[in-house]
């Protein structure tokens, strides 16, 4: 009886440590519920603010046109007054009414020399007098033309020889400035393949060979020095129509620009002296000028350079630099 006790008591024993050892299982709680963000409610998807995109600015119109040639006939010592409307000057009176004139231009001083000068060297370098010995150790506008890659020439009339020196027949050396600057002068191999007499312009239309840069000086009958004005009108008409075809013929641009060195007053404007060079006429002859027109804007010969250096984005010399000088814009088309 005792023995089936004790076994008994073993089993019970037993069956409590089983229970006591067996893992409680406890319940896993059900996975969570993802929560959703709502994007808010919108009739239409966001939208982008597009980039402007900026038009095309246009190239600047440039104050001078930048001209394959340009030309300078200079005449001399007459006034405004004694030119426009005279009846002597029918041919320039024609081109100063169909193309652009300009009515205020001064000359810088007088005499002749050292307006020529201040033409070229944008200056009259303390020069008062026709002096044949008178050189100039300066810069001058050929000096820039050719630096720019560009070519030039004067074509003197009856000038004795290419670079020649001192004065001639008809042919004073006054009238020509380019001999007065040391570095044309003194290079002779320069000096006689730009300066050269008048019977080359011929040679060099026939061979299409003109150069961007041509100042005319006429001799002293042609030029209104010693002859009357009827003589230098037909004189000019004569050689516009021996060069004006050769230059329309190459369908290059270009500006000629007919003058006079200076008046026969003191009349001044623009910063120079009161008492300057008097008022002459200035004629624009091109493609690229208004017709019919008359710039009433105070100029002078440093204007006129000032001008030719812009047209070609050349250096100004001397006075052409000064804000008084006014630049030439109002003839252009």
């Amino acid at each position: 009886m005792k023995i089936k006790f004790y076994l008994i008591s073993i089993l019970l024993l037993n069956m409590i440590i089983a229970c006591v050892n067996t893992p409680v299982s406890t319940p896993t709680a059900p996975p969570a519920t993802p929560t959703v963000t709502l994007l808010p409610t919108s009739t239409s998807l966001p939208t982008q603010t597009p980039t402007t995109v900026p038009s095309p600015t246009a190239t600047p119109k440039p104050l001078v046109p930048n001209f394959d040639h340009i030309l300078m006939i200079l005449l001399e010592n007459k006034e405004f007054g004694s030119v426009i409307g005279n009846s002597l000057m029918p041919n320039f009176n024609k081109l100063a009414r169909d193309y652009t004139l300009l009515t205020q231009y001064y000359a810088v001083t007088h005499p002749s020399l050292p307006n020529y000068l201040a033409l070229m060297g944008g200056d009259t370098f303390g020069i008062r007098s026709d002096c044949t010995d008178c050189f100039v150790n300066a810069p001058s506008l050929p000096d820039l033309i050719e630096a720019s890659g560009r070519t030039w020439k004067t074509y003197q009339e009856d000038i004795p020889s290419p670079c020649y020196i001192g004065d001639g027949y008809n042919y004073m050396q006054k009238h020509n400035p380019f001999i007065y600057f040391d570095p044309i002068r003194t290079d002779t191999a320069r000096c006689e393949r730009s300066v050269v007499p008048l019977t080359a312009l011929q040679t060099d239309i026939e061979a299409g060979s003109l150069p961007n840069f041509i100042f005319i000086t006429p001799n002293m009958c042609n030029d209104a020095h010693d002859c009357s004005l009827d003589v230098t009108d037909a004189w000019l008409a004569d050689l516009l129509n021996k060069l004006v075809p050769a230059l329309n013929a190459t369908g290059s641009s270009y500006l000629l620009v007919m003058t006079f060195d200076e008046g026969q007053g003191t009349h001044s404007c623009c910063g120079l002296p009161a008492e300057a060079g008097g008022r002459v006429p200035v004629v624009f002859y091109s493609p690229l000028v208004k017709n019919g027109f008359e710039d009433s804007t105070p100029h002078t010969h440093y204007s006129l350079l000032k001008t030719i250096s812009a047209a070609w984005g050349l250096p100004y010399l001397g006075h052409a630099a000064e804000d008084n000088t006014i630049l030439i814009t109002a003839p252009w088309k």
